[in-house]
């Protein structure tokens, strides 16, 4: 389904006994919180018996005006969060798939459902019937953090752990519900589902682990059943304000998390939140600000004797892939710059605006302009406009790249990454001292040498520090990789 569908008619029909040739009165669950479904996707032929309908209660719904592309599964997830789906009758041909779908669904809730007198060992869970989900996220162009799983999963019941992590170069989450039956629901409504438009395709499966063990509360990794747990060595800690809200259903964002599409799917998430949730990673709100598809940013105020096409190519880059740049050549404090889409131009313009470059506080804005012109062939324009379309440097043109979970805002404290075993925390202390800042700690990563953070003094240094030594040659075939952390030494 290419969107949320908004007209589907819901009627309750009378005569389910006639409608389904018995199913219905041998179902072993007579109650009223089991349901029959039928479904017709044609609105212009109307079912037998509709006529008749009077509104009395029943455990029989009635639904019209589906699209064609409306798969079995899709229908019953619309009644799960309801109850028990005891029947379905598709009426389009497809009433046999419906039927072992339903199947399907009903082995896992009945074995979940202890008969009288006896109970189910957590040991005896078997995989398919797990409360644990293994999620992997593909094409994953735009980042999807623990926040946003935690938004779309809650529509399915309480989610009580997420462990987030990186394994062949695939973004992928272990989330836990309470109740496995909610495992189920989720799987059913969510797989294969875009949370984005057109990207970062949910991929799901019950995970052979009935219960996860997290050791910390940060951006990776979250026990909603444990607030108090630390935030762990080297990791970005948690913010108290989501340690407090921990217990409320709250959407990233800024919806109830009931209004958050499921069901329905794909999940449509329009393009444009794809910011939001990249500054959520952040903690930079940005409520009901949309970039749409504008992709050139107009940065003003810069320091003209210092600014090079090159320099804003790399600060801009943290936040996005940089086609172009060109430093307007009658008013050289000023430049155009073109990201790879609207969302990269507006996450850069939410978080470098109002910045500190070169000395100078710069403003950054949407440009009127949809592309931004190379001179013609043959014109001198003394350097001023670059095409960085093919760089290397692209930190996001990589799907599923973990550059996706690690955009904060501009700090004092800098991850550096892809270090050599030669050097020493003296070298890179001195390297940056050498940019002109003041290295205020230094830390490298307990069980990699790799990576390291480094605090400069001021926001400020810092900024001038990645500018200068993002991609800097240390040797070995090592180039040095720097971004902002929103971790403290």
């Amino acid at each position: 389904m290419d969107g949320i569908v908004t007209d589907v008619a819901v009627g309750v029909k009378r005569g389910s006994d006639e409608l389904l040739s018995g199913s219905v009165l041998s179902s072993p669950n007579s109650n009223m919180s089991s349901m029959v479904v039928t479904a017709n996707g044609n609105d212009s032929k109307k079912f037998k018996g509709e006529d008749k309908m009077d509104g009395a209660p029943s455990r029989v719904l009635h639904i019209r005006k589906l699209p064609g592309e409306v798969t079995e599964t899709e229908v019953i997830a619309l009644g799960l969060p309801f109850g028990k789906v005891t029947n379905i009758l598709m009426l389009k041909g497809k009433n046999q798939r419906a039927q072992a779908v339903l199947q399907a669904v009903t082995a896992v809730q009945t074995a979940n459902t202890p008969l009288s007198g006896t109970t189910v060992s957590e040991s005896a869970v078997t995989p398919a019937q797990s409360p644990v989900l293994r999620i992997i996220i593909d094409n994953m162009y735009y980042p999807v953090t623990l926040d946003v799983l935690h938004q779309i999963f809650s529509k399915f019941g309480a989610v009580l752990k997420i462990i987030t992590f990186t394994k062949n170069n695939q973004f992928q989450a272990l989330l836990q519900y309470g109740d496995p039956v909610n495992a189920q629901q989720a799987k059913l409504a969510l797989d294969g589902q875009n949370i984005y438009n057109a990207c970062c395709t949910l991929r799901i499966d019950f995970s052979k682990l009935v219960n996860l063990n997290v050791k910390y509360n940060n951006d990776k990794s979250r026990d909603y059943t444990r607030p108090d747990l630390p935030s762990g060595d080297g990791q970005p800690a948690l913010d108290p304000a989501i340690a407090a809200a921990f217990a409320k259903e709250t959407s990233l964002l800024g919806l109830p998390v009931a209004a958050v599409p499921g069901a329905l799917s794909p999940l449509a998430i329009p393009n444009a939140a794809a910011a939001a949730a990249a500054a959520a990673a952040g903690r930079v709100g940005m409520p009901g600000v949309s970039a749409g598809g504008n992709t050139v940013l107009l940065v003003s105020n810069l320091n003209e004797e210092m600014v090079t096409p090159q320099s804003l190519f790399t600060l801009f880059g943290v936040y996005g892939d940089v086609q172009r740049v060109k430093i307007l050549y009658n008013k050289k404090d000023s430049a155009l710059i073109q990201m790879a889409d609207g969302n990269q131009s507006q996450l850069a313009m939410n978080h470098l605006n109002g910045q500190k470059m070169y000395g100078k506080i710069i403003r950054v804005t949407l440009s009127k302009h949809q592309t931004v012109q190379l001179p013609r062939e043959g014109l001198d324009d003394q350097g001023l406009t670059k095409d960085f379309g093919n760089s290397p440097l692209h930190r996001f043109k990589k799907p599923g790249s973990k550059n996706f979970q690690n955009i904060f805002p501009p700090s004092a404290t800098l991850h550096l990454s892809n270090i050599p075993p030669s050097v020493a925390e003296e070298d890179l202390r001195t390297l940056f001292a050498n940019t002109g800042g003041t290295v205020k700690a230094f830390k490298f990563f307990q069980r990699d040498h790799k990576m390291a953070l480094l605090q400069m003094a001021t926001v400020e240094e810092a900024i001038q520090a990645l500018i200068d030594l993002h991609n800097y040659n240390l040797g070995e075939n090592h180039h040095l990789r720097v971004s902002f952390s929103k971790s403290t030494i």
